[in-house]
């Protein structure tokens, strides 16, 4: 049965009260203004280890909540429970222990509230429960989440090294392919060129000497029809000969252009704008302003020459522009750093932000890749109907 220090006067609400308080599963005990047990149920008493009249009267500080888990002393001026009826302060805590009659704490969440007699406190009622499965529980969840985080983390690491590798090695594959390149656009002009050039002046040799032997008659009638055959042959000869000369430039062009060799960077940014803008018939608003003398390593300097070829090229397949403006500055900001802003803006159709975010937009990571290698960023703007902008922005080292 329940244990009252200070037992209610109406015999049939005391005993109603002791039924309550028996039946719940929690722990219920009351205490007085000097922290001394009035009353405490059997689920509370067992589990401190006590019977109930073992604890009755006693100090429930001093008895069950002494000290802390780790065994610091746990000082009565801090206790909560005692807080519900010295300051008014109800309470509800789940970070503390109880501890048992053998001394072995568990985990319990308790909580405290005043007795109030009207407007004066008599004491507080505290209410608790073993969490330690509750506990336990919390604890297996939290070593299985440090463990996938540490396994995530373990993962990332893994996937950021071989992501470093594999742009790595697309930078090394870049550099060699520009290399591969210009070797072939050298052979090719070197020889291919110079034969078709040698086979062109031999082709002409021909066909004067036929006109030569025309002019004078040589021969019969038969002769200056063969003849006449034999110039139209060599002529139509030297036409495809041209031809091939003229495919041969265009290829080695596009492979290497040889005014980057030449002229260098800047004069090629502007030939291949000109060259762009007159075959798509645009109309073209051109401005680049380049501090003096300054010369980017051969790497950097390919790389943004392929970015404006790319942007270019977007313009012309996608765009449906009319107009297309390009502003290129290189060199010292109001910031104090050196840097190259290469910008190119259409007035075409536009398209949606997420258009240049799709996997297949292989152009798009294609600059994006060769800008990253040497710290460069491409942003772009585009709106349904409104246009594009691409904006490479790429850091020049100090001179």
């Amino acid at each position: 049965m329940l244990e009252i220090s200070h037992p209610i006067s109406h015999p049939l609400w005391q005993h109603q009260l002791g039924l309550l308080i028996e039946s719940t599963g929690e722990g219920i005990f009351g205490i007085d203004l000097e922290g001394h047990c009035m009353f405490i149920n059997r689920a509370g008493a067992q589990m401190l280890g006590f019977e109930p009249a073992q604890v009755s009267g006693r100090n429930m500080h001093e008895l069950t909540h002494h000290s802390h888990a780790d065994g610091r002393h746990y000082p009565v001026a801090d206790c909560p429970i005692f807080n519900a009826f010295r300051q008014g302060l109800p309470c509800r805590i789940d970070t503390e222990v109880f501890w048992r009659v053998d001394g072995s704490p568990f985990p319990v969440e308790y909580s405290s509230y005043p007795i109030l007699d009207g407007t004066q406190v008599r004491g507080a009622v505290i209410t608790f429960v073993d969490i330690t499965e509750r506990k336990h529980a919390a604890d297996a969840l939290q070593k299985a989440k440090n463990e996938l985080e540490l396994r995530v983390d373990e993962r990332t690491q893994a996937l950021s090294g071989a992501l470093l590798q594999l742009r790595e090695l697309s930078a090394y594959s870049e550099t060699v392919r520009e290399d591969e390149r210009t070797r072939i656009a050298r052979e090719v002009h070197d020889e291919l060129g110079s034969l078709l050039v040698a086979l062109k002046m031999d082709v002409n040799w021909l066909d004067k000497r036929l006109s030569e032997q025309t002019q004078r008659g040589d021969g019969g009638g038969d002769a200056q029809i063969m003849r006449e055959r034999m110039r139209c042959k060599c002529q139509n000869m030297s036409r495809l000969i041209e031809s091939a000369v003229d495919n041969v430039g265009r290829i080695i062009t596009d492979l290497r252009p040889s005014i980057m060799d030449h002229q260098g960077l800047w004069a090629a940014l502007e030939w291949q704008a000109q060259e762009f803008v007159q075959s798509a018939e645009l109309t073209l608003d051109w401005d680049m302003q380049i501090e003096d003398g300054l010369v980017l390593p051969e790497p950097a300097a390919m790389a943004v020459f392929r970015i404006l070829q790319e942007m270019l090229s977007n313009v012309g397949r996608h765009a449906q522009a009319s107009q297309v403006a390009i502003r290129i500055t290189a060199g010292r900001t109001g910031a104090g750093e050196r840097r190259l802003e290469m910008t190119v803006r259409d007035n075409g159709v536009g398209a949606p932000a997420q258009a240049f975010e799709s996997p297949r937009a292989y152009g798009v990571m294609g600059m994006r890749e060769r800008a990253r290698p040497f710290g460069g960023e491409l942003r772009i703007e585009s709106t349904p109907g409104k246009g594009s902008l691409f904006k490479l922005s790429l850091p020049l080292a100090n001179p």
